[in-house]
């Protein structure tokens, strides 16, 4: 199979639309874990979101069949368990050791492009995968380098089957439509949900009122912010993941990852827009850095791709 041209500067505009359209949504998972759980959200999520591309597939000629379907269930199995392994490490670490962990993702991505499949991957690149991770550590704060535990190990596992999906998702997934991804993505994290509110309703556990139970929490009659917060998840997701799915494809998984940092500030913005939450200095400190990164690899592409890929 002939390598595709990397776009890297449609990928980054792609990754920063993911990033602001997250950003947002993510801001209102505190609402819907006020009296909701991790595993009724996952799966009612992916019942709107099948809901929606129902919609969608007829009206704008979408394709959803895949083109190697082992392929996409294996990508969608590596993501899925990513995200569970993720939100299950909140139950018992601090957030900031969580985030970090994740967050070395593009570290793994540069060991598995470069040894599993042979990609050079020169200086700058890994320069910027080192600004950015210090630039994501000074957001966190000290928390995120303290503390750690044999348990921390959990976070750092899923941000490495988070790397091998998103350099799947070009490795081995490289004709599939970003809707057919999008369709596996949330259809696994669909089926955990359902499973997880199956074993807690086998199983029930005593859950904290509010957020602090929201991963314990089994079904919940829903109420109207549930559901309306839900939707907005749904099709925000729907449109953010099928633009990061796009830039991964279009571009090489680590300059990819490098970009996707700015994630993190995008959440501080509208954490700040929304709830006026103020950051610390060092936290702003880092933001300027993951920028840093991020710039790093968007310059660098573009005084080597050819004109003709750059659009």
């Amino acid at each position: 199979m002939t390598a595709k041209p990397d776009r890297t500067l449609a990928a980054a505009g792609l990754i920063c639309g993911y990033a602001l359209l997250i950003g947002f949504t993510d801001n209102y998972v505190r609402v819907i874990a006020q009296d909701h759980g991790l595993w009724q959200f996952h799966f009612t999520r992916t019942m709107m979101a099948f809901a929606l591309l129902g919609l969608a597939v007829p009206l704008l000629g979408l394709r959803l069949r895949p083109v190697n379907p082992r392929a996409v269930l294996a990508r969608s199995v590596i993501h899925g368990l990513a995200m569970v392994i993720y939100f299950g490490a909140l139950a018992f670490l601090p957030v900031a050791i969580v985030a970090a962990g994740l967050f070395t993702a593009p570290i793994f991505v540069l060991l598995i492009s470069r040894f599993a499949y042979g990609h050079a991957i020169g200086p700058v690149r890994i320069l910027a995968v080192g600004i950015g991770f210090v630039g994501v550590l000074l957001v966190l704060g000290p928390e995120a380098i303290s503390g750690a535990s044999a348990a921390a190990i959990l976070p750092v596992v899923a941000g490495a089957l988070y790397a091998l999906g998103n350099v799947a998702t070009r490795e081995w997934c490289p004709d599939e439509s970003a809707e057919t991804l999008v369709a596996g993505f949330f259809g696994m994290l669909g089926l955990l949900g359902l499973l997880g509110m199956i074993v807690l309703a086998v199983a029930p556990l005593a859950a904290p009122l509010g957020p602090d139970g929201f991963l314990l929490r089994g079904w919940v009659a829903p109420n109207w912010p549930f559901l309306f917060w839900t939707f907005v998840q749904a099709a925000g997701s729907l449109l953010g993941v099928g633009m990061m799915i796009r830039a991964y494809q279009i571009t090489d998984a680590g300059r990819a990852s490098v970009i996707e940092y700015v994630i993190l500030p995008a959440s501080a913005f509208w954490s700040w827009l929304l709830w006026r939450e103020v950051l610390a200095p060092m936290a702003v400190g880092g933001m300027v850095l993951i920028v840093v990164a991020g710039c790093m690899i968007a310059l660098r592409a573009r005084s080597v791709e050819p004109a003709s890929t750059s659009a």
